[in-house]
This record gives C-alpha cells, sequence and structure tokens, in this order.
C-alpha cells in the first residue's frame, strides 16, 4: 500500500524527505544519487521531481553537477615538476656521475662499473709497426714480421671496495684494465698477438663539497684523486716490459664539458728496469677533455713528458649510439692516436695510428 502525504505547508528541506519517502515505491533510489550533491534546496526539489516523474517536473531546469574525473587521470597544477631533461642536458655534471661524488649518486661498493673505454677495433691500422721492440736494457732479438693492419680491444672495469672511505662522501676504488694488439689479419703469422698490457689500479677519490667547488667562468672543481697503478706487458725477456706509478688527479666540470689534469711519478721498482726513461717518452703529466653534446662522446688527451722533447703523444676518441634510442648501449667508436706509448712495448717508438669499431657498453 502506498503512503499518502497530507497536504502541508512544508519548508523546502522537509518537502524533499517527504517526497524521498513517497518515491520509494515509485522509481529506484540510486537513479536519484545526483540530486543529493545539489547544495540549492529548490534545484535538489526539481531534481527529485524531474527523476519520479512529479508533474511539475520541467517547470524548473535542473543543473547537475559535473561529473568527477576518474581517480586515475592527473590533475593539472600550475607548479607541477618539469619533464625530464633531454639527453643534451643529461650529459651536465658527467664526471659527477661518474665517479659518485654527490650523495644521490652513491651507488653502494662491488658493483661493477666500466673505467676507461671499453671497445673493439677491428681495424685498427698504425703508420709505423714496431718490428724489433727494443729497450736499452733489452737489446731486441725480434725477427718478427707484423703487418700495419691489426685489430685492438680495451677490456676496463671497476668497483666501489669502501665507501665513505676516511673523509665524508670519499670512496676507494679498484680497477683493471686490459689492452691487447692482436695481429687479426695476419695469417701468414698464425694471426698472433703482438702485444697486452696489463693494469691493475687502485684510485681514492675526495669530492670537493658543493659551496667550495666553485671556479671563474662556471666552472666547478669537483674532485680530487690519489692512486697507485701497476703497468705490465706479461712477456719475458727481452720483450719484458713493465712500471709502477703513483697518481694525482684534479677533476673540474662546467655542464657536458670536463677535463681532468693527472700527473703521473714513477715509483721504484725491485731487479732490472725493463725501460729506463720510460716517463721520458710517454709522458709525465696527462691532461683530458671529455665532451657529451648530444649522444656524441669525445675525449681528447694529452700526454706530455714536461721538457721540450717532443715526446709525449695525442689521442682523439669519439663514438656515437648504433641506436640512438639506446645511448648506452652499442656504440660507434673511432680512435686517433700520434706519438708514443699506445703499447708498453712500444713505449719508445713513435707511430700515428686509427682504428674503427665499436664500444661495448657505457657506465
Amino acid at each position: 500500500m502506498t503512503p499518502i502525504l497530507t497536504p502541508l505547508r512544508l519548508g523546502a528541506p522537509v518537502a524533499t524527505a517527504a517526497l524521498l519517502w513517497h518515491s520509494t515505491a515509485l522509481a529506484n533510489p540510486t537513479d536519484a544519487a545526483p540530486c543529493r550533491s545539489l547544495p540549492d534546496p529548490a534545484q535538489r526539489l526539481a531534481c527529485y521531481d524531474r527523476v519520479f516523474d512529479h508533474p511539475q517536473a520541467a517547470a524548473a531546469p535542473v543543473v547537475l553537477p559535473a561529473a568527477a574525473p576518474p581517480a586515475s587521470a592527473p590533475t593539472p597544477l600550475a607548479n607541477a615538476a618539469p619533464d625530464p631533461a633531454p639527453e643534451s642536458a643529461q650529459a651536465a655534471n658527467m664526471l659527477s656521475r661518474f665517479w659518485e661524488l654527490d650523495r644521490a649518486d652513491k651507488r653502494g661498493t662491488f658493483f661493477l662499473k666500466t673505467y676507461q673505454p671499453n671497445f673493439v677495433l677491428p681495424l685498427h691500422s698504425t703508420s709505423s709497426i714496431n718490428n724489433a721492440p727494443a729497450s736499452p736494457t733489452h737489446p731486441s732479438t725480434s725477427t718478427a714480421n707484423y703487418r700495419p693492419t691489426e685489430a685492438k680491444f680495451q677490456l676496463s672495469l671497476r668497483a666501489k671496495i669502501w665507501e665513505d672511505a676516511l673523509l665524508p662522501g670519499a670512496d676507494l676504488w679498484g680497477a683493471y684494465t686490459q689492452r691487447s694488439f692482436w695481429q687479426l689479419w695476419n695469417e701468414p703469422a698464425s694471426s698472433p698477438f703482438r702485444s697486452t698490457d696489463y693494469q691493475p689500479e687502485l684510485i681514492y677519490v675526495i669530492p670537493v663539497p658543493r659551496e667550495l667547488d666553485k671556479l671563474p667562468g662556471g666552472w666547478h672543481w669537483r674532485m680530487l684523486q690519489l692512486g697507485w697503478g701497476h703497468q705490465s706487458n706479461g712477456q719475458s725477456d727481452p720483450q719484458s716490459r713493465s712500471w709502477n706509478f703513483a697518481q694525482t688527479t684534479l677533476g673540474v666540470e662546467r655542464g657536458e664539458l670536463s677535463v681532468r689534469l693527472r700527473v703521473n711519478r714513477r715509483t721504484s721498482e725491485r731487479g732490472v728496469d725493463d725501460n729506463p726513461h720510460l716517463t721520458d717518452y710517454i709522458g709525465k703529466a696527462e691532461l683530458s677533455a671529455s665532451w657529451a653534446p648530444g649522444l656524441s662522446i669525445a675525449t681528447l688527451t694529452h700526454r706530455n713528458t714536461l721538457k721540450l722533447s717532443g715526446r709525449g703523444s695525442t689521442q682523439l676518441d669519439w663514438s656515437y649510439p648504433v641506436d640512438s634510442n639506446h645511448p648506452q648501449g652499442l656504440r660507434w667508436y673511432v680512435q686517433f692516436f700520434s706519438g708514443y706509448g699506445e703499447t708498453l712495448l712500444d713505449y719508445n717508438h713513435r707511430q700515428n695510428s686509427m682504428g674503427l669499431g665499436v664500444s661495448l657498453f657505457q657506465y
């Protein structure tokens, strides 16, 4: 039985409640859900009239509240975070990210990362192949017939072995680099490995605090490195070559350009010196500049003996991704070298060379 209301002069709220009670038998209450959110009583009553087919429903227009956006829809904010920086901008602070100088860049210990470039150059040609390597303590006895075109490849890795070592933010790294020259195209001589250098290192990296690193011209002094290393070609006499060294490195950067100045000091070693006056040929100081405009990475390295001898060397490395959508993957690699010491065996042999190939992976 349908309840019947007596005619009363009801206020808008009471009339609304009474109409809702009267309508329970006429329609589904869920159809009136939008009406409950109307703040104006007259609009709310007209909404109920329309839902429950009241005769005066058409007299008053009803304005329903706008539907709320889905919960997953992003709400525009005036101060929303900007989009990620483009690839060219991400090259900024390359030195800082490479050596984990800032607290936000720290990745913990014993994670393998690259050190020097890792590359394979199937085509590496020199202007003067060294068929008779010699030193003052080891005269040449070689009768090799090497070809000037060969393959060159390098594997170089590092891992942090102590984070926050002794000083705040300072890290101790261990590194290993292996560089080989392979007579890949010399089948008559059975394609031998002409020379391989092995170089383990310990590197102590001290970051310069941000409040102290500012230099003129927008440059920032980002780090100081102290290191020790050993380099050897692993061969027996008369082609044995090895030396120990201590090094000090300063690193500065400005956006996508980073510069490192390194000074090497040869330390004493026991036994016969396989390569006396080594640093008078390959150099005692090294200045290296890396530039990362967009997807390219170019590094120019000059080694100097700090004497007017015309010795030392200059090397240019350039790479570009094979797939521009994956700049950290495989990259085309080009290398030019001119001077002394491209290999430890050739420390006193001058040559110009060029290599073409790919770099394997980035840091």
